[in-house]
């Protein structure tokens, strides 16, 4: 979409536009926004990604039997959060997300914690704001599933609040 700084709408090379969202593809990029003059052009694309398994294994004792390592019954499988699940907390933009007001300072929030719904969960900092993220319900936190400090998309599931 092109817009004036004014709010009028305004009619642009259609070959520049093409020009952005083939730099938004090579440098992997979701958004990019060019103004000159009193001319704005904003390009973003949707990328959805997908969470990473991780697999923690147990460290075994080289001595233990075969049998008894064989009998021993397997870890509980870590619970799958992500956009689907009812307690998701997801990204209302691009940006990066924050679990503390400030850098040394004590998080928001910590697994485990019991939460009221508005209560801050964390920030994202997109384009020098810092935006609250407040819990959409009261409930208990299970899961933080951001580093301080990540970057996180639209609708990245950021915690987990049941």
């Amino acid at each position: 979409m092109t817009t004036k700084k004014n709010g009028e709408k305004s009619s642009i090379d259609q070959e520049l536009i093409r020009e952005l969202a083939l730099l938004l593809a090579e440098t992997d990029l979701t958004e990019i926004e060019v103004e000159h003059q009193d001319l704005r052009i904003r390009v973003a694309r949707n990328v959805t990604i997908a969470p990473a398994a991780v697999h923690v294994a147990a460290p075994v004792a080289a001595a233990a039997p075969v049998a008894a390592a064989a009998a021993a019954p397997a870890p509980p499988a870590a619970p799958a959060y992500g956009a689907g699940h009812p307690g998701a907390v997801p990204s209302p933009m691009v940006g990066t997300a924050y679990r503390a007001p400030e850098p040394g300072a004590r998080p928001f929030v910590e697994i485990g914690q019991v939460v009221r719904e508005g209560q801050t969960l964390l920030i994202v900092e997109a384009m020098k704001t810092m935006n609250q993220i407040p819990s959409p319900r009261a409930g208990t936190v299970k899961a933080l599933l951001i580093e301080d400090g990540q970057p996180v998309e639209y609708g990245e599931t950021l915690a987990i609040v049941e």
